[in-house]
């Protein structure tokens, strides 16, 4: 039975959204879902189902058509909060289509604002990115770190979206607002019926990863060895999905319990605070599973910064969130989700 309010949860069926959905139910929430399944699939609800018992309502619409949100706050009216996941996320698909990302991104955002506004749903959790930060001049980053100029249109609608909901704030809309500065999320649920489920040619390195490693991918592309890290390829902080999916739940029991007091505006960092470099993750996925990952060395990407990972001391002390799953644990949920796709496609 839910006990703790409806919250309303956008791009319910993509990869992050669709634990966090699980996290939420889990939690005693009852979850109203939407998506346009342009990068997600239908199916995701039933894995959602056999993790919770429960098959969170769902809608397939756009974030950007004004009437049909309007009809999901007609239909519902106890939401109490939004976590907004819908975006395009392709970095360098926004290079190539950059009008199709400040459309999807910018307007999908004011859209969903100005219904709650009216409807008087006042919290929302919104999904940034580190991205924000650029290359840092100081590791770890902190909240704190200067925002730096976006490297593509993806990056930008991020930054540009955080400055809505600031300039909201400040306007003085009663809005309770937290936003929630991810690093790199992998791996899968561990019960693997959910995980990250790219269409067509996966954009992120995991889930090439784990391809190449079934044999659907012939080999994995490391984007270069000279940069200036131990091992010579790009560092990121790698945070477990599940993990990240819990800091949401967090982040809005933080803004729905109004015994708190908290400012109406506030931003986190979720990641591990610990760096690992692409050719280490490789390394250790192969000891963890014993699969062995064909990969080599090629020319940089361009827009890859060189090295990231969080100082996330501010979501520990005031969330009380703590990334707890292993690397290992992690690469090996990715493994077991992948294995179970390959199989369900035999």
């Amino acid at each position: 039975m839910s006990t703790k309010g409806t919250i309303l949860v956008t791009g319910g069926t993509g990869y992050i959204g669709s634990h966090t959905t699980v996290e939420l139910i889990q939690a005693g929430y009852k979850v109203v879902s939407l998506d346009n399944l342009s990068n997600s699939n239908i199916n995701v609800l039933d894995g959602i189902e056999a993790i919770t018992g429960t098959r969170p309502v769902f809608y397939q619409v756009d974030c950007n058509d004004e009437s049909a949100i309007e009809e999901i706050f007609t239909n519902h009216p106890d939401i109490q909060g939004v976590i907004h996941f819908a975006a395009s996320k392709a970095v360098g698909e926004s290079v190539q289509k950059p009008l199709l990302y400040y459309r999807n991104n910018l307007l999908s955002l004011i859209v969903l604002l100005e219904a709650m506004q009216r409807h008087g749903t006042t919290g929302i959790v919104f999904s940034s990115s580190c991205t924000v930060y650029g290359q840092p001049e100081v590791l770890p980053v902190t909240e704190d770190a200067p925002v730096q100029e976006a490297l593509s249109p993806y990056g930008n609608t991020k930054q540009i979206n955080e400055e809505i909901l600031r300039d909201v704030v400040y306007a003085g809309v009663p809005y309770k607002v937290i936003r929630l500065r991810y690093f790199n999320p992998i791996g899968a649920h561990p019960s693997a019926l959910i995980g990250e489920l790219p269409l067509g040619v996966p954009q992120n390195l995991i889930p090439y990863l784990t391809q190449t490693a079934a044999g659907i991918r012939q080999e994995l592309s490391v984007f270069g060895d000279d940069y200036d890290t131990p091992d010579g390829s790009c560092i990121r902080d790698y945070i477990n999905v599940v993990d990240l999916a819990r800091a949401h739940v967090l982040a809005v029991d933080r803004i729905l319990d109004e015994a708190k007091k908290s400012p109406a505006l506030e931003t986190f960092n979720i990641g591990t605070g610990r760096g690992v470099s692409v050719l280490e993750l490789i390394r250790t996925f192969e000891e963890v599973t014993g699969v062995p990952v064909p990969h080599k060395i090629v020319g940089r990407r361009e827009g890859d910064i060189e090295q990231v990972w969080a100082d996330p001391s501010l979501a520990n002390n005031v969330l009380g969130w703590q990334a707890r799953e292993s690397l290992a644990d992690t690469l090996r949920s990715a493994w077991a989700w992948q294995v179970r796709l390959k199989e369900q496609q035999k």
